[in-house]
This record gives C-alpha cells, structure tokens and sequence, in this order.
C-alpha cells in the first residue's frame, strides 16, 4: 500500500509539473485548492456552489480561459489560423487519421465527467471500441495523446486497458523506427495527468499531446520572386527532381499543375476536403507550368493531403511524413507552423538523415510569438517571407531560428481553379523549395548540409550586419548559391 502511495505521489508531481509549462497549460494547477481541484474534476461533493465562488476556475474570472466541456479541457489558441478574416460558423472537426473511424453525431460522444483515477484503472467494458473525432479547439486535442510503444499490438491494447483509455489508431512509423499510437481519453482526465501516468510503464517510449497545427497564409502584386532570388526563369528547371508537399488538398485541374503532380495521398481521408486553394498555390509555386509558372518546372511533385479548414494535428502530419520518406523524394515542403513536439522532431532529423532537404513557413503569428515548429527544429530551413522591395512582411515571427528570407508578401499564384494574390511564408517557403530544386537538378549528388550551408554564405544580407532574428542570413540568391563550391 506504501508502494503504492510513492507511485501515485510522483505521478502527480509529474502532472503538476507538466501543466506548469506554458504551451501546454492546464487546469491540474499546483495551487489550487483540494475544492478547486474538485469542481474541475467533476466531483459531486463539491457541491452546487462551485459556480457560486469560483471553486471550479482558476482564470481569474475571464470569459473562455481554460473552459472545460464534459470533463475534457479545451485552451485558449496560442496557433492561430491565419488566413484573413475567418468567416464565423461551426468548429472544424478535428482530422480523422489513416485508421480512424467515421464521425458520428449525438449526445453520446460527450464524455461523462470522472474523478481522476488513482493508481492502475479498471476500464469498463466496452471501453476500447474506438470513438470518433470531435471538435477542436486551443493548442493540442484536449481528449487524446500520441504514444511509441515498445511491443506488438497485444502490449498496445494492455497498455489501453491498464490506464483506462482507447486504442484510436496505430501504425508502424518509418520515420520514428516504432509504433506509434493514438490513445483517446475517455473520462475526462487532463492530457499533462495521463502522460505523467503513462511516464510509469517501460513500454511506452515517447509520449506527446497531439497538437494543432496550423497552415501559414496571411491576408492577401506579379511573382516577382525570380527576380528578387536572381533565378532566370528562362533557365529555372527542376526536371525530375522529387519534392514532397504537406498541405490542404488541391486541384488538380488548375492549368499550372498539368502533368506536375507525380502522386497523391490523403493523409486524412475521413474528411471530406473542402479547401484546396492553399496547397494548389505551394505546388503552383514550387513547379508550376504555363501562365503561372513555377520556380521549378519539370520537378515532379508528391502531394500529401493533411489539411483540412486550415488545421492539422500531429499524427495527421506523421502520417504525411512517413508517407513522402517511401516516395524518395529529395525535398519536403512544409508550409505550416505548431508547438514543438518530440515526435515531430524525430521524424524531421530521421528524413535529414535520409538525405532530404526540410524547407517550412517560419510562421504569421508576428514579431513576439513563439518559435514555430517544424521550422525551428535543427536541420530544417526555416523561412520568413518579405515584399517586393525586401521589406520584411510585418506579421513574420522573429527569432534565432529563422534561416533565409524569400519573396511571399502579394505574389500571384495558382488557387482552385484558377489564380489569387496570396501573402504568407507559407508561399516564402515554395519559392525556396522551388529554387532548391534548381540547385538539385543542376548537380543531382549535392547533400543537403552542403545545400544548407551554400545558401547561408551566398545570402543577400539584409537588416543588421551579419544573420539576424527577422531575415535570417538574408535574402535567398540562387543563382550565387549554385555557384556556391563545398
């Protein structure tokens, strides 16, 4: 019983320290009252009076802070959906993965409030039958968490039933070399509390939220951007080279994608797509053709549909990954921006280490957001994007991990069916996509790292003397970095 008690005595410290970290903060605050705790918890003895004075809310008394909703807890947006002006209506739900099930309607996907469970959870029966998506809202889904497990399918499903949770999905992840597995938690318990308990079972390896991700579009006058990276559109050319798109899904009867789009996958195919206008510019800007030429036409693109209403999660996004790393393409375009996540990291440096150039949005959420990730993680080029006069686009993010600046501020590019003016680094970031291809097709054998270090040295060097926090090394120019020797 002693033993017992130690055990359940970390696992709280471990979930109290989890929450007091600020992109993944919750209600299991460490100075809240035991009633405080109880009315967040549900609990019945607390009594009616928890709304009366505040004993179920820590949030100072501010509208929508840390709400809870049927036991699950929902954050404020610290990734916002950045495309402009967003039409008010219903949430979007979140992204069904490869192996989910079809969403269904009804009073009885509302989870039932349950006190935090403690030590080992006897499930009731039926509990593993696997729940459909709901919506989403904050910085990670508020009812689930990503889990590499050590074993076969057997230690996944005691793994579920020891901790009392749901087997949503599991694949084999090439990029991560393990299991990877989506737990859903049915009973309300805070995402930072079950991580802190499945910390205690050897089996599980790694352990992450499944966080938002957001695509990287600004509001949204020629492309301009050969000229400004100095690439010869008469001479631009990425013939066969292989470049890997993570994005919404697209269109592909635009013009501008004839004969450019190599394969498709769809990542989330529960969802019905809805939006393509974003993913058919990033591909229309990598290697379009026709009127609306690309940086690199001929390169043949390998499209992974992993957006829906502008919002991914993490293993959506895994699942688009693993699936560009089979295609052996040299470079994967990632146009989108989140919180940092292990697991995301780890498939990032795998694919570098596989050879692969990373391009990603450095991000929209202005001068004094977070680091953006993918973009910030080592070994990715993280791109901000700048206007027509190398004026940087003011709602970039700012920091040490930005790379390399690239026009993306009101360029013309293909969208839906036809063209649109678009602004963001997403767009930035095709444009160096686009021009890495070029450097790829001229000397097929060039490595990644010798890539990477061409374009820092040849960099057009804007602001302040030397690499800086707004455009990185400087403005993109291709035509020095292919002249560029290891």
């Amino acid at each position: 019983m002693a033993a017992k008690a130690v055990i359940l005595h970390a696992a709280i410290l471990a979930a109290a320290a989890f929450a007091a970290a600020p992109a993944l903060a919750q209600t299991n605050d460490p100075n809240l009252s035991q009633k405080q705790i109880d009315c967040l918890n549900g609990k019945t003895a607390a009594g009616a009076d928890c709304d009366k004075d505040g004993g179920g809310r820590n949030d100072g008394g501010k509208p929508g802070a840390g709400t809870t909703t049927g036991g699950a807890v929902f954050l404020p947006a610290l990734i916002v959906d950045l495309f402009p002006n967003p039409p008010a209506g219903p949430a979007t739900p979140a992204p069904s993965p490869p192996n989910g099930t079809t969403p269904t309607t009804g009073p009885a996907n509302t989870p039932t409030p349950a006190p935090t469970p403690s030590g080992p959870v006897t499930p009731p029966t039926g509990l593993n039958v696997a729940a459909p998506p709901r919506a989403v809202s904050g910085e990670f889904v508020p009812d689930e968490v990503l889990v590499t497990v050590a074993g076969d399918a057997a230690a996944v499903q005691q793994i579920a039933n020891s901790f009392g949770l749901q087997v949503r999905s599991q694949r084999q992840s090439r990029l991560l070399g393990t299991t990877l597995v989506r737990y859903g938690i049915p009973d309300g318990r805070p995402v930072g509390v079950v991580l802190a308990q499945l910390a205690a079972d050897g089996r599980t390896q790694r352990r992450e939220p499944n966080h938002i991700y957001s695509l990287q579009q600004a509001a949204g006058i020629v492309n301009y951007a050969f000229d400004r990276i100095a690439l010869d559109s008469k001479q631009a050319s990425g013939e066969n080279v292989r470049v890997a798109v993570i994005d919404t899904g697209i269109d592909d009867t635009n013009p501008a994608l004839k004969g450019v789009i190599a394969d498709q996958f769809d990542a989330m195919p529960n969802v019905p797509i809805e939006k393509r206008d974003h993913g058919t510019s990033v591909d229309g800007l990598i290697a379009g053709v026709g009127a609306m030429e690309g940086m690199a036409p001929g390169a043949r693109i390998y499209h992974a549909r992993a957006f829906e209403g502008g919002k991914s999660t993490m293993d959506v996004i895994l699942s688009a990954l693993d699936w560009a790393a089979e295609q052996d393409v040299r470079i994967i375009n990632m146009s989108f921006v989140g919180p940092k996540n292990d697991l995301l990291g780890t498939a990032c440096r795998n694919a570098r280490a596989l050879g692969m150039v990373l391009v990603a949005a450095a991000g929209n959420n202005g001068p004094k957001a977070p680091y953006g990730y993918p973009a910030a993680f080592d070994g990715v080029i993280a791109v901000t994007a700048t206007d027509a006069k190398d004026g940087l686009m003011p709602q970039a993010n700012r920091g040490a991990y930005v790379f390399i600046s690239a026009p993306g501020v009101e360029m013309v590019a293909p969208s839906g069916a036809g063209s649109d003016v678009v602004t963001g680094t997403s767009f930035a970031a095709a444009i160096v996509s686009g021009a890495i291809a070029n450097l790829i097709h001229a000397a097929p054998d060039r490595s990644a790292d010798d890539i990477e270090k061409a374009l820092a040295a040849t960099a057009k060097d804007l602001g302040p003397k030397g690499r800086d926090n707004d455009f990185g090394y400087g403005l993109l120019d291709i035509k020095a970095a292919g002249a560029a020797k290891e």
